[in-house]
């Protein structure tokens, strides 16, 4: 519920069902001048990443590899992207 306009956000959200959410709230914020970069998994079947993303995010870049976050043992077991909406300078 907080408002980011004229922030720069970094979104890393619980991946889940909650994800189209998250989303869904950087894009509408970038709608208000937000910069919104998220790391989300790059799952381009789902209904957000064709609501909110493609034609809407300023840029999109698909990791190499899978991600592995600190001394984990095993690498997530999905791709990710880096989603970016450059507020209203999109």
């Amino acid at each position: 519920i907080q408002d980011w306009s004229g922030e720069i956000v970094y979104v890393n959200p619980p991946y889940g069902k909650e994800t189209g959410g998250w989303v869904k709230k950087a894009y509408d914020e970038s709608l208000q001048g937000a910069v919104v970069v998220c790391l989300i998994p790059a799952r381009t079947d789902t209904s957000y990443w064709h609501d909110y993303i493609f034609g809407k995010a300023s840029d999109i870049r698909f990791l190499r590899g899978r991600l592995k976050f600190n001394d984990g043992k095993q690498a997530a077991p999905f791709p990710s992207a880096v989603v970016v909406y450059n507020g209203k300078d999109r």
